[in-house]
């Protein structure tokens, strides 16, 4: 395998869910991984495609006019259509008083300082709102600047129904609301489809504990800006150092090694494979995730998700193994989380830094590092070594109740269980 800061630049290209580009990411990935198992001698492990679809849209117009003016803006997907001109209303937080102060909405375009929860969406629904506007960035940045991009319409809030939505500079927000700005002209035309998104599969089958199987993934798509060079072609490429590795070492237990399409979808290739791989789960005993790493400046991460004795086993292991990190615990808004909701314990190993950005314009190679991203590469490499060859694992299955929690709010279950509990009152 190349040099892991050449492979991230080879990776370090937009490659948005199911488009050709993370077609083309994922045949790299492929390469490199049956590249691997060829200098390895292993004739029995090959990279496996694993295809699904995804919830998409095809966007022919977006526009939002106001005082005269296109005003740059970007669309939620899957949010619906219209083509007219509505009386514009500044709702803030769309608090309960936003909605009691502001009195009949039907029909009118509402402008929101941030994309809205359940609770929030439903009001928005129920109150026949025309269309929402959101705002994002600082007041001095320009459209481009803002890194805007398309969102899609997350289920959780078009189960309620359909609201066509757009995002705005928050730049163009303010000049709005300081002008008073009272209609606005919104189009939004589009088109719901459904592309191929794949996942890249790679098993190392155990030595004599092979019934039990680790999970390790990366996701290696990117978001519609910037190159995604650190969220996370970072993840990808120390994915592939260590299956690698494991390829001419392998370990006592079974090592599943997952590369994840649309991640920046909502884990959606993460959920297909758990969907696609019900029946094995309960041989899943551990699972570690890379998202992001490698970071000239900043510091090591783990983010913890299970039992608090896993949180005590990695804080001592960092002691032992000499390895500076930050602990977090937690939901990792990564791909171990459809794992994590299957009782299986799980590790998020990456690098942090404040100087960098994910998600925007700036998410290039310059933020990086050759020697971080081997340090990083190589104490996973000891801590999945020393779990997947242990005598037994040192963690249990399982989640404590607050994880539980946790995890019904990262999926976003907590309003279907309301309702499902009112319902049998």
């Amino acid at each position: 395998m190349k040099e892991l800061l050449n492979f991230i630049e080879e990776m370090s290209f937009v490659r948005v869910a199911g488009s050709q580009e993370e077609r083309r990411a994922g045949e790299l990935i492929m390469r490199e991984v049956n590249l691997a198992a060829e200098e390895a001698g292993r004739e029995d492990i090959r990279g496996e495609y694993m295809p699904f679809g995804i919830p998409y849209a095809e966007v022919a117009k977006c526009s939002v006019q106001a005082a005269g003016r296109e005003i740059y803006c970007t669309p939620f997907l899957r949010s619906g259509n219209i083509d007219a001109e509505c009386d514009l209303v500044y709702l803030e937080d769309a608090s309960e008083i936003n909605f009691a102060v502001k009195g009949d909405l039907e029909g009118k375009a509402v402008l929101l300082n941030k994309p809205t929860d359940e609770e929030t969406y439903k009001r928005l629904v129920e109150h026949k709102v025309a269309a929402f506007l959101v705002m994002q960035g600082k007041y001095y940045l320009s459209g481009e600047e803002v890194s805007l991009y398309p969102k899609r319409l997350r289920e959780h809030l078009s189960r309620n129904g359909l609201i066509p939505g757009f995002t705005i500079p928050s730049a163009e927000a303010l000049r709005l609301v300081q002008e008073g700005v009272d209609k606005v002209h919104l189009t939004l035309e589009q088109e719901d489809t459904e592309p191929e998104s794949r996942n890249i599969s790679a098993v190392i089958e155990g030595t004599d504990r092979k019934e039990e199987s680790i999970v390790l993934t990366a996701h290696y798509d990117s978001v519609p800006v910037g190159t995604g060079s650190w969220d996370n072609a970072t993840g990808a490429a120390a994915l592939l150092a260590i299956f690698k590795h494991f390829a001419a070492h392998p370990a006592r237990r079974t090592l599943r090694f997952l590369w994840c399409g649309s991640e920046e979808q909502g884990l959606l290739g993460s959920k297909a494979y758990v969907e696609q791989n019900k029946e094995m789960l309960d041989k899943f005993v551990f699972c570690f995730n890379f998202d992001m790493c490698g970071t000239a400046l900043g510091a090591n991460k783990i983010c913890v998700t299970g039992e608090k004795e896993l949180q005590t086993f990695v804080e001592q292991y960092c002691k032992i193994s000499g390895y500076p990190a930050v602990i977090g615990v937690g939901v990792h808004s990564s791909d171990s989380a459809p794992f994590c909701d299957n009782e299986i314990p799980a590790l998020g190993l990456g690098r942090e830094t404040s100087t960098a950005e994910i998600h925007t314009i700036h998410d290039l190679i310059p933020t990086l590092s050759e020697k971080a991203i081997q340090e990083n590469v190589e104490f996973a490499v000891r801590i999945i070594g020393d779990v997947a060859n242990a005598a037994v694992i040192p963690v249990k299955k399982g989640m404590p109740e607050e994880t539980k929690k946790e995890l019904d709010k990262y999926f976003h279950r907590e309003e279907k269980k309301k309702e499902e509990e009112r319902e049998n009152k």
